[in-house]
């Protein structure tokens, strides 16, 4: 309309506020598949080794069912934005391991590891449960991030008191209950490392010093963060657990460069990763011998002495195929002591083929990617590399089993993420879930209108 010969424009009309689906009952569907397929393979290794449904399977589709239903219920009461992939994948992964571990058992009546697993799953669900429920706003951790480092370093360098265990001290024996402390220690450094490299990020990224191309921080910033994490692989090199080590600088390297956005931090980690390795292989003897029987697997046929557990590894994948033998119809068992641990993956490739195994690494790739978007979606620099931190965990411990076991890299031993046999393992994989459950809530919910971030 006019006024006064001036033409007044119409007001535009607000923007409709953005209604974000929370995708619970997406979450639910999910679950119950997981569930399902879960007592599916358990049901198809009874059929396979005594041709009847074993008895536990209603037990332990029960069981497994509660466990997941209890969890979700977590999620929708306290993190209903939280990405609805997360849990469902926790869960299936979990369900298979559980019907892997059973399945070996049944080649080993006297070592029967499948109802203690079970008993750390659910306590790995009960701590999943708890970080939920009480840990309502994550950035709450970042207030407590020496403690956490504290904590690490204590834990770390516990089994130095205790016996060796094949060859590394990383175990606490203690009456017949066992822990693995390094487990653990991982999510607190992430914690740490998180927070240090937030708080400092700018520092880090600016500085006049220069090495050839990149750009160094001044040593007041990067020396606290760098002690301390030659301090934690220092103590894994004494108790000889290099998985862990290779863990611990892959960590650091991927979040100091998430934190400076500088890839010159790849290539020094790189070749320290590289420098490193030489070294070790060349004077510690026990990871010398793995890194011969990665050159040569089959040096043991050779010499009349039968397959190491490497050769069997590969005889595995090999026997599988495609398709695979099909669940209970495998011979893995022959790798020895390792196969319901470091060697769970040639049964998965064994019985359930290369698509079975491929289904098997998408999985742990779609945790990863979940984990990784919810944390380039925040726009707290501590929250994001939080997040990124907790699923390159996940995505540095896959590459390093899979890789040692299929004889891409040496073998370093450590547990498959939910798979393979381990309770600290397990329960520490379900804190990670819960933590990217909470970042993921909030990373999911500043989008939504009806909500204020």
């Amino acid at each position: 309309m006019t006024k006064a010969g001036t033409t007044v424009a119409a007001a535009d009309p607000p923007t409709p506020a953005v209604r974000l689906p929370r995708r619970r009952g997406v979450e639910l569907a999910l679950i119950v598949v997981a569930v399902l397929l879960s007592v599916y393979g358990y049901c198809a290794v009874g059929l396979a080794k005594h041709g009847t449904i074993p008895p536990g399977a209603a037990g332990y589709g029960a069981g497994l069912g509660v466990l997941a239903l209890l969890a979700h219920v977590a999620v929708r009461l306290r993190a209903p934005y939280a990405d609805p992939l997360l849990l469902p994948i926790g869960v299936l992964l979990n369900g298979l391991g559980l019907v892997l571990i059973y399945r070996l058992d049944l080649e080993t009546p006297g070592d029967r590891a499948a109802p203690i697993q079970l008993v750390w799953s659910t306590l790995g669900v009960a701590l999943f449960i708890l970080v939920v429920l009480m840990l309502r706003d994550y950035r709450w951790l970042q207030r407590y991030a020496y403690v956490c480092v504290v904590a690490a370093l204590a834990l770390l360098a516990a089994p130095i008191c205790f016996p060796a265990v094949n060859g590394a001290r990383i175990w606490i024996r203690v009456a017949g209950f066992s822990i693995q402390p390094g487990e653990f220690a991982k999510v607190l450094l992430a914690v740490f490392f998180a927070a240090y490299l937030a708080a400092n990020r700018s520092a880090l990224a600016y500085t006049g010093r220069h090495l050839w191309r990149l750009r160094l921080p001044t040593g007041r910033v990067l020396g606290p963060v760098v002690a301390i994490w030659l301090l934690s692989v220092g103590v894994l090199v004494l108790e000889r657990d290099l998985g862990t080590s290779l863990l611990f600088f892959g960590l650091f390297v991927v979040l100091l460069y998430v934190a400076t956005g500088r890839t010159g931090w790849l290539a020094v980690g790189l070749l320290l990763a590289v420098a490193g390795a030489l070294a070790v292989g060349r004077w510690e003897p026990h990871v010398h011998g793995r890194i011969e029987d990665w050159l040569h697997p089959f040096a043991t046929i050779d010499a009349g002495q039968g397959p190491n557990q490497v050769a069997q590894s590969l005889f595995s994948f090999a026997a599988g195929g495609v398709l695979g033998t099909g669940l209970g119809l495998g011979h893995s068992i022959l790798i020895g002591f390792a196969a319901k641990s470091d060697f769970i993956l040639a049964t998965a490739g064994e019985e359930l083929g290369l698509a079975g195994l491929s289904a098997v690494f998408l999985l742990y790739g779609l945790l990863v990617e979940r984990g990784f978007r919810a944390g380039l979606a925040l726009r707290d620099p501590f929250g994001r590399l939080l997040a990124v931190g907790l699923a390159s965990i996940v995505a540095l411990q896959v590459f390093v089993i899979a890789g040692g076991v299929t004889g891409l890299i040496p073998l370093t031993g450590m547990a498959m993420p939910f798979l393979a046999q381990g309770g600290s393992s397990v329960v520490t994989n379900w804190a990670i879930v819960a933590l990217l459950i909470r970042v993921s809530h909030v990373a999911r919910r500043q989008y939504d209108g009806r909500v204020a971030p």
